[in-house]
């Protein structure tokens, strides 16, 4: 059972990634071919740092915000709830939900290394393509229009692939190097916790 501070330190990672992603929806770095967003990695990262419980939570808070809150917390700032559901971007935004719940789940299915923390990122950079592409397919041909949809799949899909492919190998590095010291923070809390408690049971 959680105890209150360990709860809170538990909300608190979730925000962080509530905030990480929204100010990645907000943010437009210009680069070429195309503009640098950073929600995807923030999604990634979310499953790799925080672990698939942590993660789902985070990108579902996320979600709920902005389609059932009304909150312009996606991309498109000018639109917010249900509608948002027929632009084709939003099943990238459904994505994010199952990138970090594969991501945490490929970390925590075994023994932690490097190989692990890119086959995690790489794997979460797919699902949530796996999920992006046929939504925006299905909702730009019956809800938009139905020409030109091989040059928005690439103009809206395939140009973006190569630049979050390479920021989720970069959130597996980092990845790599940051979850073995939350390891040992989070242990550390564990222990002086399971001390405390011994004292008071000997008191």
């Amino acid at each position: 059972m959680k105890t209150k501070k360990s709860l809170a330190v538990d909300i608190a990672e979730i925000a962080i990634f509530v905030a990480l992603m929204v100010v990645g929806a907000w943010v437009q770095i210009p680069f070429y071919p195309v503009p640098l967003t950073f929600q995807t990695v923030f999604a990634v990262l979310s499953g790799l740092l925080l672990g698939w419980k942590k993660g789902v939570a985070a990108m579902s808070v996320y979600m709920f915000m902005g389609f059932v809150c009304f909150i312009p917390v996606f991309s498109d700032h000018s639109l917010a709830g249900f509608a948002y559901a027929l632009k084709p971007s939003f099943g990238y935004i459904i994505g994010f939900v199952l990138s970090a719940l594969v991501g945490g789940l490929i970390m925590e299915s075994g023994k932690f290394s490097l190989k692990r923390c890119i086959v995690a990122a790489v794997a979460a950079f797919i699902t949530d393509y796996l999920i992006g592409v046929p939504y925006f397919a299905g909702v730009w041909h019956f809800f938009v229009s139905g020409k030109g949809l091989g040059v928005a799949m690439v103009t809206y899909n395939v140009v973006y692939m190569p630049k979050d492919l390479v920021l989720s190998v970069l959130a597996a590095l980092l990845a790599w190097k940051v979850v073995p010291v939350l390891s040992k923070d989070r242990t550390a809390v564990k222990l002086k916790k399971e001390k405390i408690t011994g004292k008071d049971r000997r008191a």
